[in-house]
This record gives C-alpha cells, sequence and structure tokens, in this order.
C-alpha cells in the first residue's frame, strides 16, 4: 500500500463492496467481482468476502450512499435481473468452488424499516419490490451456491440497542429470513457495525445500571437510557434472541466490523473516572470518542481488532467490512457529481460545519475535505492507523 505506514494493515482481508450494477465488471482502471475472486486464486486464499449492497431506494434515510436504482422506476427487476444475477453468474463459476465466499447483504438497510418510516424513501422500501423482496431474493439466489456465506446486517447497539428497537429488529429480520425458499439454512448468521465505529467493548463502562449521582449510567447524554454501550453485548444477546425467541440454529454465527472502532491513540482513557458527575464520569471513561452515537460519517476512530475467527461467544469473527480510507460520504454542500455513482449525494451529517441532525447540541464530527462514499480518503487513513488499537 501507497500510504504511509499502510504496509502494516495491507496484508489484513477487507470485503470488497459491490455497490453498483457496473462494480460487477468494474471499470476500466479497476477490478470487478471476477477479477477480485481470480486474485484470490492466484494468491491460494481459500476465503473472499463482499457486500452486496444495491437494493431499491437504498440508503433511504440517508443521502450519503443513496444508489442507482429506484423502486417506482422498475429497480426491483434490475436489481434481481441485472445485480443478483451478475453477481451469481460470477460467484457460481466452478474455478472458485474451493473459496469459500462470505456476502453481508445490505447494510443499513432492514434497520431503517424499524426506525425510519416517516421518511418517505423508507415508506417505499417498506412496500412491494422494496427492502424485504429484495434482500429474500438475494438469499434465495445465494443460498443455491453451495460455498456461499451470507450475513445479514443488522445496523449496530448505538441504533438499535433500545428495547422498543431491539425487539421489532429480531422480529423484522427472523421474518425476512425465514420467508427464504430454505429459511435459517439460507444464512450463516447476521453482520453488526458495519462501517461503523462503536467498539467491541467499552472496558471501563461494563455496568449500564451502574450508579453515579444517583444515576444509571446509561442515562448519560452520550447513551441516552441505550444500555448497550458495545458490540459485543449486543451481538451475544441478539444472536440469543433468534435462537430463542424466533427458532434460529445454534449454529447461527455473528460478525463484528472492527476496521475502524479501535478508538486508540493519546486520547483513549486508561481507567474508570472518578468523578461524582454522570456526564463527567462517562466522558472520562468511555472510549468511543464520539460526541454523539448518531455520528456515522468519517469519524476519527481508529483500527480496530484485526480479522479472527471465533473471538467470542457466539461470534464467528471480527472482519474489516468496511475498508479502513475509503469515505462515508462527501463533506462539501457545494459537491460535484460522482461520475461513476451520480446518485450519491452530499448528508449534513459528512459535513464538519453542522450539526448532528437529532441532537442539534453537538456538531457532526465528520473529518473535513471528504470525497464521495467510497472514493479514497488518504487524511482518514492516517487518523484511523494513527490510532489503532490495539497498536499496530
Amino acid at each position: 500500500m501507497g500510504e504511509p505506514n499502510g504496509a502494516l494493515i495491507a496484508g489484513e482481508s477487507t470485503f470488497v463492496w459491490m455497490d453498483r450494477i457496473g462494480a460487477i465488471e468494474g471499470p476500466d482502471d479497476g477490478y470487478g467481482l471476477e477479477d477480485h475472486l481470480d486474485e484470490a486464486l492466484a494468491q491460494g486464499a481459500d476465503l473472499f468476502q463482499f457486500v452486496v449492497y444495491d437494493l431499491p431506494n437504498r440508503d433511504c434515510a440517508a443521502l450519503a450512499s443513496n444508489g442507482e436504482l429506484r423502486i417506482a422506476n422498475g429497480g426491483f427487476e434490475r436489481y434481481k435481473n441485472e445485480y443478483i444475477k451478475g453477481i451469481s453468474d460470477v460467484i457460481s463459476q466452478q474455478k472458485y468452488q474451493g473459496i469459500r465466499i462470505v456476502a453481508v447483504i445490505e447494510v443499513d438497510s432492514l434497520p431503517n424499516l424499524v426506525t425510519n418510516l416517516d421518511e418517505a424513501d423508507c415508506q417505499e422500501a417498506n412496500g412491494p419490490g422494496g427492502y424485504r423482496d429484495g434482500i429474500q431474493y438475494a438469499l434465495n439466489e445465494l443460498a443455491k451456491i453451495p460455498n456461499v456465506y451470507s450475513y445479514v446486517d443488522i445496523a449496530h447497539s448505538g441504533w438499535l440497542g433500545w428495547p422498543n428497537n431491539f425487539s421489532p429488529a429480531v422480529a423484522l429480520i427472523a421474518k425476512v429470513v425465514k420467508s427464504t425458499d430454505k429459511g435459517w439454512q439460507s444464512i450463516a448468521g447476521f453482520a453488526s457495525n458495519s462501517a461503523n465505529y462503536t467498539p467491541v467493548q467499552e472496558p471501563y463502562l461494563p455496568n449500564p445500571d451502574l450508579q453515579v449521582g444517583g444515576q444509571p449510567v446509561r442515562s448519560a447524554s452520550i447513551y441516552e437510557w441505550n444500555a448497550y454501550f458495545e458490540e459485543l453485548r449486543f451481538v451475544q444477546d441478539w444472536r440469543a434472541a433468534m435462537i430463542s425467541e424466533h427458532g434460529a440454529p445454534s449454529s447461527i454465527g455473528m460478525l463484528i466490523d472492527t476496521g475502524r472502532n479501535g478508538w486508540g491513540g493519546p486520547d483513549r482513557p486508561t481507567g474508570q473516572s472518578t468523578s461524582s458527575d454522570l456526564n463527567t464520569f462517562v466522558n472520562e471513561s468511555r472510549i468511543d470518542r464520539r460526541v454523539h452515537r448518531g455520528n456515522w460519517c468519517n469519524q476519527a476512530g481508529g483500527v480496530g481488532y484485526r480479522p479472527q475467527a471465533a473471538p467470542a461467544s457466539g461470534v464467528d469473527a471480527y472482519v474489516w467490512i468496511k475498508p479502513q480510507g475509503e469515505s462515508d460520504g462527501i463533506s462539501d454542500p457545494n459537491f460535484a457529481l460522482d461520475p461513476n455513482d451520480p446518485a450519491k449525494q452530499h448528508d449534513p451529517m459528512c459535513d464538519p460545519n453542522k450539526y448532528n441532525v437529532d441532537n442539534g447540541a453537538v456538531g457532526t464530527g465528520a473529518l473535513d475535505d471528504a470525497p464521495h462514499a467510497g472514493r479514497w480518503f488518504p487524511e482518514a487513513f492516517k487518523i484511523l492507523v494513527d490510532n489503532a488499537y490495539p497498536p499496530l
């Protein structure tokens, strides 16, 4: 890798994002899906990982990663006949049968149907030819290929951690999986924290009900009564709910994206605060340095745990779903169109000079000078590598 210190992580595997129909074939100056798989063969690799990410009305509650397909313009048919078929035609080739192919399915899609139905695009995605139909179709087709292992995306603890979100999300996503031709056998599990920054664990905040200043820690401003501060306990409880409440097999597993949630560097706490003021206690103890947990665009996080199998009970692997150094969205509201993906727009959450859309008292925390989502952002890469934890 040509970036400073890039060699420190260049040997680790990350996911390849198939974020438009054209990405399957690939650009003239880059790799398509078959090129990536051929490279895996050339390296003697037995694992290849990619993201299925082109649903009609994609990113229905935001703007940075709006997709090319619209439900109202026949997007579902194109999703089936051009996008999913294009992927299936490539990965089902006999030459790839010896590679385990892991697919993360449609990041941030079904969770929007739990929390964002006040948005018109999400309302449309909640109906025919929308997210349910698209994901069901993708899982049906991928399940026909024996060496493909599909993981359905479930957002993260800072989105679905409240009880009023957690239970409906479990029920909704279980229903979609069970509606597939092979039911629970169509997936290997679920993926959490994709392209996000929530830590695997908050080592100095293990108890959300700990009383500080007469209040539980979970009532602090940063947590807003969400008892899940971290991904590990969230995914373990998610998995348990799927098994006990919806009949998932005990073999079901979880993936956690640890590519950018290390939160190391000089500002990382080294112990629990001794303050008796609740918010001071939490802010001095937490390793997640965001000013708001809803801040998702180009945060100054850090490379997290390296990809590894079976790191914790119920967790199939820590993985790097979002490659470090790829932008979450363009920071300039007066942006030029991305020539490869003109549907992408500017989201205010990517503007370092704006306030969080859900809490006007805090900023977005977004880095400046960011390009369109998926484009290379060297300044962010440097920050992520410098703030890696465990250190590189």
